[in-house]
């Protein structure tokens, strides 16, 4: 009979030691080396003359029913256009923020044509029920169990052989030959590994539920990413009604797009416009406002840039960002005081981008830099005016790609003005005509000009 090893094993990286210590070597985070006891699996040697099956890769054929669609254009989008057969998806998220509901919903669409195998570690059969009952979810191809044994769940998957699996969640999963409790590290990476095993070998695609920690990872372990095809996080605030959907790994489709959700009393509702939903309140004629023109993956998005400068009341001057990375913040500021001028040493600052949208494509700056300067100097941008360009260190604003489709997001959501990269003119059809005003500018003092010679402007009219 195989003995039970006993490890130490970093709840940080996974890392393992055989022996306790104070701080791992790997991660180098202090005390979170934990004891877990493994129980061997015992192998028997057995020669076998097999051979290495090889297959030509232009005689490989796709099925038709090689992507399902799972019902919700925005998934499917995120997704890379739709669910991979045999794929294994990871999907996090702070808890309540609406993960358990949107994979419930898209049972209803999946179990009209395919099975789809609903298992829950947290919630009884009876529940289950009540909740798709709540989203009106009813479907004879839909199944549930709640069950938390691993190898239990694989077996039933072997009998019953679903198109669709959805566990619900993987940190409530465990093995029983792992002696360590479920949600640990090591019992979320062997029952991730064993069910990554059943999507390959019984061509299933298999949804994975993961709870996020406080840092906003998967809880537990990073090591998931790596073993799963594809993973998506769920954001925003939940005291709003907003949700995006974003994936940070995909082997079948770009990680550049997002798809956006408003949850209602009855569920997730798609959003398909998220320019207006994003514009939606937005104040008149105030300072520290602009609007930037993002792409999310192959999507155009304008969104509401909101900056505060007030006189600091401490001897260090706060930064406060929120959507918008910190240290990128800093760089503008030391741009922007170097290259033009303005000095924000005496002042707080504060940076939001509305809606809970978290943007870090480098074409934001100017958008965050016009902000800055009209909060300083207290004169608002025009309310019809959309902004997009990168701003080097030398205060240039250098040429963004897709300024045609930026262009014509702008124009389709009523903005008559739009201030781009004087770079990235070249790039647009001058025979194609556009119902909107641009102006390029090659630099910030260009491009703060530009804002003055069209304030004049509205004063005139």
């Amino acid at each position: 009979m195989a003995k039970t090893k006993s490890v130490y094993i970093c709840s940080e990286c996974g890392q393992q030691y055989p022996k306790w210590a104070g701080r791992c070597n790997s991660c180098g985070a202090w005390n979170t080396l934990e004891e877990t006891l493994i129980q061997p699996k015992s192998h028997s040697v057995v020669n076998t003359a097999g051979r290495l099956s090889v297959s030509s890769i232009a005689s490989l054929d796709f099925e038709d029913e090689t992507r399902y669609q799972t019902g919700m254009s925005e998934l499917d989008r995120v997704l890379g256009g739709g669910l991979v057969k045999g794929s294994l998806v990871l999907l996090g998220g702070d808890p309540g923020i609406g993960k358990s509901t949107l994979l419930l919903q898209i049972c209803g669409s999946l179990g009209k044509d395919k099975s789809v195998l609903y298992i829950s570690g947290e919630e009884s059969e009876r529940q289950i029920k009540l909740r798709a009952q709540r989203l009106s979810v009813d479907s004879k191809g839909l199944y549930i169990s709640s069950c938390t044994d691993c190898d239990v769940i694989i077996q039933g998957i072997n009998e019953h052989k679903p198109d669709v699996v959805i566990i619900d969640s993987i940190q409530t999963m465990q093995l029983s030959e792992i002696q360590s409790a479920p949600g640990s590290l090591v019992q979320v990476r062997e029952c991730t590994q064993s069910f990554m095993q059943a999507a390959k070998s019984m061509d299933i695609s298999i949804f994975l539920v993961g709870h996020v920690n406080k840092d906003g990872g998967i809880a537990g372990p990073k090591v998931l990413e790596h073993i799963v095809d594809t993973v998506l996080y769920f954001e925003g605030d939940k005291q709003l009604s907003y949700r995006i959907l974003r994936a940070a790994k995909n082997r079948f489709g770009s990680t550049n797009e997002i798809g956006v959700f408003e949850m209602q009393d009855k569920g997730l509702a798609e959003v398909q416009n998220p320019s207006a939903m994003l514009l939606t309140g937005r104040p008149a004629g105030v300072s520290g406002i602009s609007v930037l023109c993002t792409i999310e993956g192959t999507r155009p998005v304008l969104a509401e840039v909101q900056a505060l400068v007030s006189k600091t009341a401490f001897t260090s001057p706060r930064r406060m960002s929120e959507g918008f990375d910190y240290n990128r913040l800093c760089v503008l500021l030391a741009v922007l005081e170097k290259r033009t001028g303005y000095s924000f040493g005496g002042f707080d600052v504060y940076i939001n981008v509305i809606g809970g949208l978290k943007i870090d494509e480098p074409a934001s700056d100017l958008a965050i830099a016009l902000a800055l300067f009209s909060g300083l100097c207290d004169k608002p941008i025009g309310d019809d005016v959309a902004v997009f360009g990168e701003v080097g260190l030398g205060g240039e604003i250098r040429a963004v790609s897709y300024i045609r489709e930026r262009v014509r997001e702008a124009e389709r959501m009523g903005f008559t003005k739009c201030i781009v990269p004087k770079a990235s003119l070249k790039n647009l059809d001058k025979s194609e005509k556009y119902g909107i005003s641009i102006y390029g500018a090659s630099n910030l003092r260009q491009a703060f000009k530009v804002l003055e010679m069209l304030g004049k402007d509205k004063e005139e009219e």
